[in-house]
This record gives structure tokens, C-alpha cells and sequence, in this order.
């Protein structure tokens, strides 16, 4: 029991923000290249990328300076959505995202001008103030260059005895899927379901979305199977990007919508806010993940 606690770490353990274990290898991994007539149908142009620096060489964001520096205006304090019980590990499915360096300026250009409208907003999970000076903007930039995630299912504990019956059946069930393009087009405000934190995210709407709602139906199935709570049942699959303590949606939506009015870059319902291919599917449990499905990047 010690050694598997060792290799999964605890349910307290799981949410903090710390980097990834490397995902374990798996025969039933999606190939690298889609099957014959799979092809993507008029795909974006995206220039290659580099991937985004480690968080560790941030260092000397505002956060960091110390008493001479910014600081965050509130003490953040991270809030369990389920008591800690030894055992237990946070189970979460999730599509992992990468927005494009091409759209990383201008989102946060427009989370800027709504942090100035409403105050005590932070980058999700570094916890970085947004009410930074405009030469900071950078560092913001390569913040929002790290992975995101769009959640398949709920983060739910589970006992150890479950994970291996849980992993296989993920993998069995979501090892065939295939690549495809995901459309972000829309701002939106998500509250947690205990009203502790509010959420600016950016929705899927269009392309992916068919696909993610499928991949979420499957997720639920090996949650039920399991005797695990389910997804939300009209689910909105979405990306955060920026939070502030308590139910403060009213004055977050009221501040996106006047600043999409008199912005010209990301406010058009026309079109979208940014696009990204689907890459694959991650299932992460306490500290160590597990690739479900992977394709190159």
C-alpha cells in the first residue's frame, strides 16, 4: 500500500498545480496518424509552434518578487471539492489543449481589460494577479501558453482497488477515436458547483463539439459502471483561463459583454476566437497520468 501510495500520491496531493508525471505506456494508444480517408477536411494553417516553456523558468513573475514586487491581493486558498480520505485518489479524464501563440496576445489583452473592470482575477491554477503592469504582459503570454484542459467527466476520489478497472476500460472505449478540430468562439462564466470560485472560459461551440459531447458519454458510462457520480448532463465543454473567489458571474459576464462591444479582435460571434486539433484524451489519477489516446502534435 506505501508503494502505491508513493507512485499515485494522495487525493490532496492531486490538486496541486505541479507538473505532469509522465504518462505511462500503453499498447492501446491511438497511432500517431489518422487511418486512411481520416483526413482532416480543410484544415487551418498553424505555424509551427515550440512548446511552451516549463513553469519553473517563470520564475520571477510578479508573484515571486517578493515584498518589493506584486503581490496577490488575496491569500488564495485552495477549497477541496471532496474530503480527503487515506486511500483515495483524484480520478480526472480530460482533453489536454495548447492555445496558439498567434492568440495568446490578444486573450490577454481582453482578460486585462475585464480584470480592469472587475478586480481580484487570477490565472488559473499559477494563481498569477492579472492587475500587472502592461510590461508584464509577456509573462502573462507564456502563462497562457501552458496546457489547458477540457474536462470529459468530473474529478471524483476513488479507491485504489478501481483504478486499474477503470484505466482499461478508458482505454478499450477511447483508443479509436480520431483526430479532429476543436472551435473556441465564445467567452463565457462558469461559478463551481459550492459558488467558491467563478471562472472566464472560453467555450467550444461548432467544430469539436459533436465529438468532445460523444467522447463525454463514454466517459460517463465507465463512471456509471464504476458507481461514480457523472457528468453534468447538458455539458458545455470549455477551457478556463482566469478566476476569482466566490459568485461573482454577474459582474464577470456584464464586463466580457461590454468589452466584446467595443473590441474588434475577439468580441464577432461570426467567427472563432482560436482553433486547435485534437490531440488526445488524458486520465489523470493522484500524481500519475495515463495517455488514453495520443496523436502527434
Amino acid at each position: 500500500m506505501e508503494a502505491l501510495r508513493a507512485s499515485y500520491g494522495s487525493d490532496s496531493e492531486s490538486d496541486d498545480a505541479s507538473p505532469k508525471a509522465p504518462a505511462a505506456a500503453t499498447s492501446g494508444a491511438c497511432s500517431g496518424r489518422p487511418p486512411c480517408g481520416d483526413v482532416l477536411s480543410t484544415p487551418p494553417q498553424e505555424p509551427v509552434r515550440l512548446p511552451p516553456p516549463p513553469l519553473d523558468l517563470l520564475g520571477d513573475l510578479p508573484h515571486s518578487f517578493g515584498p518589493s514586487g506584486y503581490s496577490s491581493p488575496v491569500e488564495v486558498n485552495r477549497i477541496r471539492s471532496f474530503p480527503h480520505v487515506e486511500g483515495n485518489y483524484a480520478l480526472h479524464v480530460f482533453v489536454p489543449v495548447t492555445i496558439p501563440s498567434t492568440a495568446r496576445k490578444q486573450l490577454v489583452s481582453f482578460v486585462k481589460r475585464v480584470a480592469s473592470r472587475v478586480p481580484e482575477l487570477f490565472a488559473v491554477d499559477v494563481d498569477i494577479p492579472l492587475d500587472v503592469p502592461c510590461n508584464e504582459d509577456k509573462k502573462l503570454e507564456q502563462i497562457f501558453g501552458r496546457e489547458f484542459h477540457i474536462s470529459l467527466g468530473r474529478t471524483v476520489p476513488i479507491r485504489v482497488h478501481q483504478i486499474d478497472s477503470i484505466v482499461n476500460m478508458l482505454l478499450q472505449k477511447l483508443q479509436s477515436q480520431k483526430q479532429y478540430w476543436i472551435e473556441f468562439s465564445r467567452w463565457e462564466v462558469f461559478v463551481n458547483d459550492d459558488q467558491t470560485r467563478s471562472f472566464i472560459s472560453l467555450e467550444v461551440k461548432g467544430a469539436g463539439l459533436s465529438e468532445i459531447t460523444k467522447q463525454i458519454q463514454i466517459v460517463n458510462d465507465v463512471y456509471r459502471l464504476h458507481g461514480l457520480p457523472e457528468f453534468y448532463k447538458n455539458p458545455r465543454p470549455h477551457i478556463s483561463l482566469v478566476w476569482a473567489l466566490g459568485d461573482v458571474s454577474r459582474s464577470l459576464k456584464q464586463a466580457i459583454e461590454d468589452q466584446s462591444k467595443c473590441s474588434n479582435d475577439l468580441s464577432s460571434p461570426r467567427r472563432h476566437i482560436f482553433m486547435c486539433k485534437f490531440n488526445g484524451i488524458e486520465c489523470k489519477i493522484g500524481k500519475k497520468s495515463y495517455s488514453v489516446c495520443k496523436f502527434p502534435c
